[in-house]
């Protein structure tokens, strides 16, 4: 009896699939990390249902009919703002941007130093060196300061925001991905490779990529916070994109419409306590991830 040969391709699927499910098992020994899970995903369903559960009338100033910064009762449970409308439904619509900007920004500052990284410690030489200087340099530079300044000169919109939060956010990934690159280098199938005549891309695709596409994970997670926090200290200034509803912009129209000397708390609890939730739980999450992909840690957490 004949047994048929399993494909290079099923190996390499088989492999990802144990790969996954030892991370995965790992991260549930991990109580704070699953916690962060669970109100992560709690987040992102009541902002992925905002439409279902509040319509988007409710945001119009026009349409408002409730009293200006009425405290919480059964028809507006978080109180009305400034013209009337219901701070729920400002806190739920404006999760949506947030979490959106945050996430959006992330993946774009993620690829930009990813890409640098594993090229610059592959390739290393002189574009190793510009790319490790100009990181250092974005490094250095004050990022909310460098962030108000490019709003300044390229207007406020969502997309301008999103491409200015990347901007400020991609050399600390290129530094720790260019360090686990150089490490990588030195593995023996990695010289076999080079000595079978693989390429650079070959190289950096099938080796490199695939053994920091881990650290790259858990540092998107940590990432995610500081660009969600960037984006509301931005639209708190009043930077952020005037046509729609964050966390931020809450904040900034409660503190410019005396929300503080008229002592309503429910204007500006909201919107604070959703921020830092999110970014509570994104930082859980993040934590636990180091620890499934560092085990020195996992003794630390849990």
């Amino acid at each position: 009896m004949t047994t048929t040969p399993i494909s290079p391709r099923a190996l390499r699927w088989a492999r990802r699939r144990q790969s996954f499910t030892r991370s995965w098992n790992a991260y549930r020994s991990q109580r704070t990390g699953m916690i962060g899970l669970v109100l992560l995903g709690a987040i992102v369903i009541l902002a992925l249902a905002a439409p279902l559960l509040i319509d988007q009338s409710q945001l119009s100033v026009t349409q408002a009919t409730g009293e200006r910064m009425a405290p919480p009762s059964a028809g507006y449970p978080l109180g009305t703002d400034e013209v009337g409308r219901s701070i729920l439904a400002l806190t739920l619509w404006g999760s949506r941007l947030s979490l959106l900007i945050g996430l959006t920004a992330t993946v774009v500052a993620i690829v930009i130093g990813t890409a640098l990284g594993v090229t610059s410690g592959h390739i290393g030489g002189w574009y190793g060196w510009v790319a490790l200087r100009v990181s250092d340099w974005f490094m250095v530079l004050p990022s909310l300061v460098v962030a108000i300044a490019l709003l300044a000169v390229l207007g406020r919109s969502m997309s301008t925001t999103i491409i200015v939060i990347a901007l400020v956010s991609w050399s600390g990934t290129t530094r720790l991905v260019r360090a686990q690159t150089l490490t990588v280098q030195a593995r023996p199938y990695l010289e076999r490779a080079r000595a079978l005549g693989a390429g650079h891309w070959h190289q950096m695709s099938k080796h490199i990529l695939p053994n920091v596409l881990p650290l790259v994970l858990a540092s998107a997670t940590l990432l995610v916070p500081s660009a969600i926090l960037m984006e509301s200290s931005l639209a708190w200034l009043g930077l952020g994109d005037p046509n729609v509803v964050s966390w931020g912009s809450i904040l900034n129209r409660a503190s410019n419409n005396g929300a503080v000397s008229a002592h309503a708390w429910w204007y500006l609890l909201p919107p604070g306590l959703a921020i830092l939730l999110v970014v509570l739980a994104f930082m859980m999450c993040g934590r636990a991830l180091e620890a499934v992909f560092n085990p020195r840690l996992r003794g630390e957490q849990g």
